[in-house]
């Protein structure tokens, strides 16, 4: 028998209904995904339950996004969480945008990338006071970025001690060229702060996509298991982008085996329990 799984970070697009302009450089994905492939590509997992995070579609559909999903969610109960995007830059003036994400009831945090931007954007001051809103909302906020911009980060979660943080995809550190630092040391900073969680995805994509062993992942998986904890990390799969580079199926296994020195409990929550209650999902 297989065990439960709530997926932490699942995309859903379809480029036919919405514009998602930075598909166009990666034709192998370009094209739509819809929960009805994701069930079928990981027909031998269990999977209860989904987060749905942005894909980055043009802002000024993103409300549009929003709606897409909660729509989605009408003929896919599994889809239980929606991570939305919210033009956080904007500071104090964001907050009409996440009165209107309130309306929604799938909606359990935000995500505005980093990973795309400059150095300092997310310690700009309007964007530091559109991530203090957040806990006004009940709003978490999930980072993604590239292991370079970790330092910055690290200030950004300093002034927000009120705010709940997931870092996505393990601050995607440096995989392909095998170094760890400062990676490190940074995930080591970042875990010192009882309000961040980290997920445990993307990593076969910051891998050489064609070549990667498990070998390659180890060290990784285990620094952010031995920093974080085993009650603040999360599975996440990172489909379809994560199909550059694997199989749904494969990843799971993968970090199955990765993790295979962890209590049934502590597997629990690596893999259902910590998502469940870091964004509030039903508990049905």
């Amino acid at each position: 028998m297989t065990f439960a799984i709530v997926d932490s970070h699942i995309h859903f697009w379809n480029p036919n209904q919405l514009q998602y302009d930075w598909l166009a450089a990666i034709p192998a994905i370009n094209r739509p995904f819809l929960p009805t492939d994701l069930l079928y590509q990981a027909a031998r997992k269990n999977i209860e339950k989904i987060v749905f995070v942005q894909c980055d579609c043009i802002a000024d559909q993103s409300l549009q996004e929003v709606g897409w999903v909660s729509a989605l969610a009408g003929d896919e109960p599994r889809i239980q969480g929606l991570v939305a995007f919210a033009p956080l830059e904007q500071g104090d003036a964001a907050r009409s945008y996440l009165q209107q994400l309130a309306r929604y009831p799938l909606v359990k945090g935000v995500r505005r990338l980093i990973q795309s931007e400059g150095p300092g954007f997310c310690l700009r001051p309007e964007f530091v006071a559109g991530v203090q809103l957040l806990p006004e909302f009940g709003f978490s906020f999930d980072i993604c970025v590239f292991h370079h911009q970790l330092a910055d980060v690290l200030r950004l979660v300093e002034q927000c001690p009120q705010v709940s943080f997931v870092l996505d995809h393990s601050g995607k550190p440096a995989i392909k060229d095998g170094r760890l630092d400062p990676w490190r040391e940074h995930i080591s900073a970042l875990a010192a702060f009882p309000n961040v969680y980290c997920k445990i995805s993307g990593l076969v994509t910051e891998a050489d996509a064609a070549h990667w062993t498990p070998a390659d992942l180890q060290p990784y998986i285990d620094h952010v298991l031995a920093a974080f904890g085993p009650h603040r990390v999360m599975y996440g799969g990172d489909w379809p982008v994560s199909l550059l580079a694997t199989s749904y199926q494969n990843w799971i296994d993968t970090l199955a085996a990765a993790t295979a020195g962890l209590s049934p409990d502590q597997k629990h929550g690596l893999f259902y329990a910590n998502a469940q209650s870091f964004y509030r999902l039903p508990r049905h």
